[in-house]
């Protein structure tokens, strides 16, 4: 770690907080910091995530914030050469919140997980993975998902062609899979109701071959904004977006075919990718952001056709937001069946039994985030 590389991160750890959370601090110190080589703002990102992956290891050290960042390095090399030089039970203690324990189960292959730098997932546009495996050095086709890549070489992405053309985005796998389950058909009407930037209202986009039409909400109106640039990017035109506070005024009168509640959530499946999230999330929060999801799902419910879907999913594991959500709404809409879930266009990705209404994603079946999915079928009587 070059002394440059060390003055830099440690201004993003100083700088965040629970309202300035360190993804965002770093991208307002790189953006400050004028003439910085590609490869030096991939070792600060690198440097702060680091520091919060082994932040509870940390707490000992009484140097300061460079003195701290050396040794979450340190920890991070015994780790890469040998996982089991971290015992489970040091990883228990010290890896997560207190809390987590009783909200979700914490799985040893989980726990690891968290201590590993994640993968860096592409998204191809249908039909464009043999030219992007030769435009872009260091990516390689997932062994599950036809569309998906593992990006491993050291290019700016966004700065990329193909970026800017197009024919990829940056989406993790399990995201992936969301849309995949979903299924939309061309000619049909979606509705993601919370859009945000649009990572998966692209992918419905690219599944329906840009025909049809996805309304996209979302309470934010930068975000929708966000959406808009990224979906002129990519050439994405068979949709409308407006704002929705998630209440029971909607934007629209619409019957859908299908409707997707990419719920907002505590973000618990995010951890290996976000470390300083398992820091400024509580439990309070995933009590407040349930109750959050068990009204949007109401919300949208009455949106959807006789005979059309339902599907909600969240990046989170705990269990008040998965399936305390989804047999809550079970109970109180009858007149909404469950619904088998599959993957037809996955190799040898996630398989789950024909029945199946929701599914529960670990870094042990994708290689990416954790994710739930629960899925219904409105009945036609």
């Amino acid at each position: 770690m070059s002394y440059l590389v060390q003055e830099i991160a440690a201004e993003v750890i100083r700088s965040t907080g629970r309202e300035q959370p360190a993804d965002a601090a770093l991208r307002e110190v790189l953006k400050q910091t004028r003439n910085l080589a590609p490869f030096d703002a991939t070792e600060v990102s690198k440097t702060v995530f680091n520091y919060y992956r082994w932040h509870g290891w940390l707490r000992e050290e009484r140097g300061g914030v460079e003195a701290k960042m050396r040794l979450a390095l340190r920890l991070a090399e015994r780790f890469r050469a040998n996982p089991a030089s971290v015992p489970l039970a040091e990883l228990r203690a010290k890896a997560i919140p207190a809390w987590t324990a009783e909200h979700m189960e914490v799985s040893d292959e989980w726990l690891r997980s968290l201590q590993r730098e994640p993968k860096l997932w592409l998204r191809a546009k249908r039909g464009q993975v043999p030219a992007l495996l030769d435009k872009l050095p260091g990516a390689h086709v997932s062994p599950a998902i036809p569309e998906a890549l593992v990006y491993e070489g050291e290019s700016d992405l966004f700065k990329t062609p193909e970026f800017q053309g197009g024919e990829f985005e940056i989406q993790d796998i399990s995201s992936q899979v969301v849309g995949l389950l979903c299924d939309p058909q061309p000619g049909e009407t979606w509705w993601d109701a919370c859009a945000g930037e649009g990572g998966k209202l692209l992918h419905l986009s690219d599944l329906m071959g840009n025909k049809g039409l996805i309304w996209a909400s979302d309470r934010a109106a930068w975000r929708l904004q966000k959406l808009k640039r990224r979906t002129a990017r990519a050439k994405a035109f068979n949709y409308r977006a407006a704002l929705w506070e998630g209440g029971a005024k909607l934007p629209t009168k619409t019957r859908f075919d299908g409707v997707l509640v990419d719920a907002p959530c505590s973000g618990v499946g995010t951890w290996q990718r976000n470390p300083h999230a398992r820091w400024t999330t509580t439990a309070e929060d995933v009590k407040e952001l349930a109750a959050v999801q068990q009204r949007l799902l109401t919300s949208v419910a009455g949106s959807v056709k006789p005979g059309g879907k339902l599907f909600y999913s969240v990046c989170t594991l705990t269990r008040a937001e998965t399936s305390g959500v989804a047999e809550e709404f079970a109970r109180v809409h009858p007149e909404f069946e469950p619904l088998g879930l599959s993957l037809p266009q996955a190799r040898n990705g996630p398989s789950f039994p024909p029945s199946a209404a929701t599914i529960t994603l670990g870094p042990a079946d994708s290689g990416g985030n954790g994710m739930f999915i629960a899925a219904w079928r409105r009945k036609k009587i």
